[in-house]
């Protein structure tokens, strides 16, 4: 594969890349956010606020090369630049709104999240609709005078919705509907005291990234229906499929980052040269670049199965490299202390937060099962799986 970048993409390589230094390097307004453990709200808005100021957010939405979103994300993850809390608004919700928004939509919502001024969460998962979203039960019915609709039910595992000033909730608005029937996406304030309650949920590693979010009437204006009453599904869907993209690039620079940490880490200990242990990193080393030339060549193609196949790849290399990390440390990977950063419990080293976090990488986003079932039925025509009740 063949995959050259032009004389502009390397200008513009050099430009992200001194506009990221300034700002990171020692000495630069936010040299703390490159070494930060846990989550500092303050800081991370701040940090949006000079990604939109610099005009970095949102560089997939017109006529940017995209080469140029490819040298952002390998240079916002070679900086060690942290992960930016506005990427649901921006990759997510934007994307959508550009294809299925009304214009008085765009105008509204688009220059906040291009600004880095508001930040957005999603409402898809419900503890009974995981994987399987079309089970969702959350409500939403008209206001009586029909200015508005008031949402009623549980969402869960919304990511960083502690911090988030919208949500984009999938509910139903028809009553009695089944399945991927009467669904709607509302979009809706999150500062609704005694409507909207966040319930942070602490994970394994000790933070707290996602939450349990349960609304009690929250209100949505009835004008802020994206794509339309009754059009939830096709909207939702659109929606997922910009999930995964460009972003898969920054990620594996990110993959590479960790590899080379644990390479490091088997050096220190020994564990090197035990031919097991020393086969398994080439092996993850190698996967890693077979992902990243994947990556490349499926860029920008509708090709059936490709988020599936990148999510089923990348959730087991990930899982598999958080193990090595711990297993490479030998009988120390057992024990916890210095450089922690879970001051309310059992301090962890940088290599066991990475294993106890990659736990969640085969489920999250969509679980194993669900992306063989996807590859299989979609892409390989194989009979549909026989599920309880069908």
């Amino acid at each position: 594969m063949d995959f050259c970048f032009s004389t502009e993409d390397a200008e513009f390589r050099a430009r992200a890349r001194g506009w990221l230094a300034e700002r990171l390097a020692d000495g630069g307004p936010f040299a703390d956010l490159r070494t930060a453990e846990g989550f500092v709200p303050d800081r991370r808005r701040a940090w949006e606020r000079e990604l939109g100021s610099g005009g970095w957010i949102g560089l997939g939405w017109s006529d940017h090369a995209l080469t140029s979103q490819i040298v952002w994300a390998e240079e916002y993850a070679s900086a060690c630049a942290p992960a930016p809390i506005g990427i649901v608004g921006e990759h997510l919700l934007a994307p959508t709104l550009l294809r299925h928004a009304t214009d008085r939509q765009r105008e509204r919502f688009l220059p906040g999240i291009a600004g880095g001024e508001v930040i957005w969460c999603q409402g898809y998962s419900e503890p009974g609709a995981g994987s399987d979203l079309a089970a969702v039960r959350t409500s939403a019915e008209p206001t009586a005078d029909g200015q508005g609709w008031l949402i009623t039910g549980q969402k869960t595992w919304t990511s960083l919705s502690q911090w988030a000033d919208w949500c984009f909730v999938l509910a139903r608005t028809e009553p009695g509907s089944r399945r991927h029937h009467g669904l709607s996406l509302l979009l809706l304030p999150m500062d609704q005291p005694g409507r909207i309650e966040v319930r942070p949920i602490r994970q394994l590693d000790g933070e707290s990234e996602f939450s349990e979010v349960f609304f009690d009437a929250a209100r949505a204006d009835a004008a802020d229906v994206l794509g339309g009453v009754g059009n939830g599904w096709r909207v939702a869907m659109d929606l997922l499929s910009f999930e995964r993209g460009v972003g898969m690039l920054g990620r594996q620079i990110g993959y590479a980052r960790e590899l080379d940490a644990v390479l490091a880490s088997a050096a220190a200990s020994g564990a090197d040269r035990d031919p097991v242990l020393r086969e398994r990193l080439t092996r993850q080393w190698a996967e890693l670049h077979v992902m990243r030339c994947n990556a490349l060549r499926t860029l920008g193609t509708a090709e059936p199965g490709t988020a599936a196949v990148a999510k089923l790849v990348w959730g087991g290399w990930h899982q598999r490299l958080g193990e090595l990390a711990v297993q490479v440390l030998g009988p120390a990977g057992a024990l916890g202390g210095g450089g922690g950063h879970d001051p309310d419990g059992y301090p962890l080293l940088p290599a066991q937060h990475r294993m106890l976090f990659s736990r969640a990488d085969t489920i999250y986003g969509g679980s194993d099962q669900i992306q063989r079932n996807l590859i299989a039925e979609r892409v390989l025509g194989l009979p549909r799986e026989q599920r309880a009740g069908s």
